[in-house]
């Protein structure tokens, strides 16, 4: 039931019944066997998530933040790798993740703008392909799971890079086949259902690969592959529910 709603409900409609259900998870599912570490409290299981195939994942979503692996993994990340949560930064949060607004929306050294094509908590609504914004706007910006939507990823990339800082940075997190070199698109696929089978989700339009890293280096971008998900302990991935094989691509203008 659970993954149907997730596939016909329309996302407006689902964050505001995710917000109900946040206020009664703690109830529903107390206890102390995994940790959410974006808001610190413990939980008997978390929820599955995903449609079908490779992306329908057990026990990964929390009840409490609607979190995900690479959020929390991300959550990590920022407060053990980067100034986010100590430097006066401006901030541009595309496709804004649910368990992050309200939190990044009040830290007083962040100017925190989010965007998105249709999202209901996005401050500006705009396409990505032509962001409204002049070059090197910001310190920090935010595009998770976002590029495999888009039609043309190379340009969606170009203005990232356009709008970011000289000594900027941002996060801009895909899914990613590890098994294949070069990224999988094919412009003859665009029925829901074999999109979902080719890309992993109805709404994907492309598949990434392994040359990830490389697109966004081509458009300027210095990029980390950061394999910090491998520093943790296998029972701190379990206790937190990260993904050991995520890599967070840290990109830099110069």
């Amino acid at each position: 039931m659970f993954h149907f709603l997730l596939r016909t409900i329309p996302r407006p409609i689902l964050i505001q019944l995710s917000l109900i259900f946040q206020k009664l998870s703690p109830v529903l599912y107390a206890g102390n066997r995994y940790e959410d570490p974006i808001n610190g409290k413990t939980y008997r299981k978390f929820l599955p998530y995903g449609y079908s195939g490779i992306a329908k994942r057990n026990n990964v979503l929390s009840p409490g933040t609607m979190s995900l692996e690479r959020h929390r993994l991300m959550w990590m990340y920022l407060k053990e790798r980067t100034n986010f949560f100590t430097d006066k930064l401006k901030v541009l949060h595309i496709a804004p993740e649910q368990c992050f607004y309200k939190i990044f929306r009040g830290m007083k050294n962040l100017e925190y703008i989010t965007g998105d094509y249709n999202s209901p908590i996005a401050d500006i609504h705009f396409d990505l392909h032509k962001a409204p914004f002049a070059d090197n706007t910001f310190d920090v910006i935010f595009c998770n799971h976002v590029l495999e939507h888009v039609e043309d990823a190379h340009q969606c990339m170009k203005e990232l890079y356009r709008i970011m800082k000289p000594g900027g940075w941002g996060i801009f997190q895909v899914p990613i086949d590890v098994t294949r070199k070069e990224t999988y698109e094919d412009k003859s696929i665009v029925s829901p259902r074999e999109r979902e089978i080719h890309y992993w989700q109805k709404d994907h339009v492309r598949l990434f690969g392994l040359d990830y890293a490389d697109k966004l280096r081509a458009v300027g971008f210095d990029v980390t592959e950061d394999d910090f998900a491998k520093e943790l302990t296998p029972e701190q991935a379990d206790r937190f529910r990260v993904s050991p094989q995520e890599t967070i691509y840290l990109c830099r203008k110069k």
